[in-house]
């Protein structure tokens, strides 16, 4: 919260005028999607006035008032510092999911991802029907997001299995006790609406051809009669 008012205060833009939007872009990179790349921009009032780049590690502005408070950001004067220094520490968000379907001879992958975590010290393993998986398992580097809170991500190449349960389990010291995220391969809300919603419409479409033809057989009929 006080980077926010600071960041108010820098540009002198009420806050009750300002509308701030982040938006996190990760992309991933071929052959096992290992090797990725994690960009937050900062806009204001829908134009971009900060960004930072866990590869470049540091923040960039594009105002002349943004210039100084990426450098200030960068710096990181009273951050990590001061969370170190009080043992401060943060619960990581997990979510699974699945980056590449299970086709012909190539293997599903399901990858693992922590987030918003510190200190940066975590571990993630993988369970299939409960024994620990270590083959087909790969991670990528503990990354900064920029906030000075971390990232992780682990990817799991596996066959599925008719009844197997997956799970990713989070070990991390903001948590007494691991986290796990088990794989529910459901398709999500959005999806099942979409499924929902072509099955009524092909209903729908059914029953109006029926009614159609219902009503044209009977139209003749009558002709018929009447002739």
């Amino acid at each position: 919260l006080t980077l926010w008012l600071l960041f108010f205060i820098i540009l002198s833009i009420p806050v009750d005028k300002a509308k701030l939007i982040s938006v996190v872009t990760v992309n991933y990179y071929c052959p096992h999607f290992e090797d990725m790349e994690y960009t937050r921009i900062i806009s204001l009032n829908k134009i971009a006035v900060l960004e930072y780049n866990h590869t470049r590690g540091s923040w960039i502005g594009f105002t002349p008032y943004t210039i100084e408070l990426a450098k200030f950001w960068s710096l990181n004067p009273f951050g990590t510092r001061e969370a170190k220094a009080s043992n401060v520490t943060d619960i990581p968000t997990i979510r699974v999911k699945s980056v590449k379907q299970h086709s012909g001879g190539h293997p599903a992958m399901l990858v693992c991802s922590a987030f918003n975590f510190y200190p940066k010290q975590i571990r993630m393993t993988w369970l299939r029907n409960q024994k620990e998986v270590t083959t087909g398992v790969s991670y990528s580097e503990v990354m900064p997001d920029g906030d000075w809170y971390y990232q992780i991500h682990s990817y799991l190449e596996y066959t599925p299995t008719h009844g197997e349960r997956i799970t990713c389990v989070v070990e991390d010291l903001s948590i007494s006790e691991p986290i796990l995220a088990i794989w529910d391969p459901t398709l999500p809300v959005a999806a099942q609406n979409k499924i929902i919603a072509g099955t009524c419409g092909l209903l729908l479409g059914f029953v109006i051809v029926s009614f159609g033809f219902i009503y044209h057989n009977k139209k003749s009929s009558q002709g018929k009669g009447i002739c």
